[in-house]
């Protein structure tokens, strides 16, 4: 089955050209010259990534990207001329999975793409799975694809749901920076510090009572993220 990307950009030959790029390797493709456009695909069509831009007339791609994370969870990788971490961390802070920025290799493009779905199914889809991981009141299953904390069930996109099961699995163990990007976006670590921050901070937003005195999700200053074992206290 073809996975479907929806392209969001003002510049009709960014389009064009990564329409190209994509269907080449299978994918189908969906265009959008605004933001609204995109809302509109996203109400009538199924959607398994979102390629954003920031800057759009009418409605700017971080305002897209607070509508959408509303009410979808699909991957979004927003893709922008703006290279200053201001404007990265405010698009991961809103609900944005990875971003690229201008000009990028076509097939860093692809690759992040694949890597996005395939995180995105998997996540969203039931399989054969060891049982619950647990630590406290915390508990993360494989198999239902499902968090809760102190039996309320907690809402994850797909990346933050792969950066917890990569921690919970190994509870205790230090998982650093770059050690996390690999494995959950499956790319090779660039610039990977302000990503994976970010993310872990709405991990614990969603998690953890007292952000600035975090019971599960520790940071271990110099080295890395780890989830505590709270079950061997």
């Amino acid at each position: 089955m073809k996975h479907t990307v929806l392209v969001c950009d003002d510049d009709l030959a960014i389009v064009n050209s990564v329409e190209i790029f994509l269907a080449s390797e299978g994918y189908r493709v969906l265009k959008a010259m605004n933001g609204r456009q995109a809302i509109e695909l996203i109400e009538t069509e199924e959607v398994d990534l979102l390629l954003l831009d920031i800057m759009m007339p009418e409605m700017d791609g971080l305002e897209v990207m607070r509508r959408i994370r509303e009410t979808h969870s699909f991957p979004i990788i927003y893709v922008t001329a703006k290279s200053e971490d201001v404007d990265k961390i405010i698009g991961l802070n809103l609900g944005a999975d990875d971003y690229m920025t201008k000009p990028y290799n076509p097939l860093e493009l692809i690759a992040r793409v694949r890597s996005q779905i395939r995180r995105y199914k998997r996540y969203n889809t039931h399989q054969v799975s060891p049982e619950a991981y647990r630590t406290g009141g915390l508990s993360l299953d494989p198999v239902k694809k499902e968090v809760r904390l102190e039996g309320e069930s907690i809402s994850l996109t797909a990346t933050e749901y792969g950066i917890l099961a990569l921690l919970m699995k190994h509870k205790g163990r230090i998982f650093a920076i770059n050690d996390i990007y690999e494995s959950v976006w499956e790319n090779h670590a660039v610039a990977a510090d302000n990503t994976v921050a970010v993310h872990i901070r709405r991990i614990r937003e969603k998690i953890e009572i007292d952000t600035k005195n975090p019971k599960y999700l520790k940071v271990v200053w110099g080295i890395g993220y780890k989830i505590e074992d709270i079950s061997s206290e």
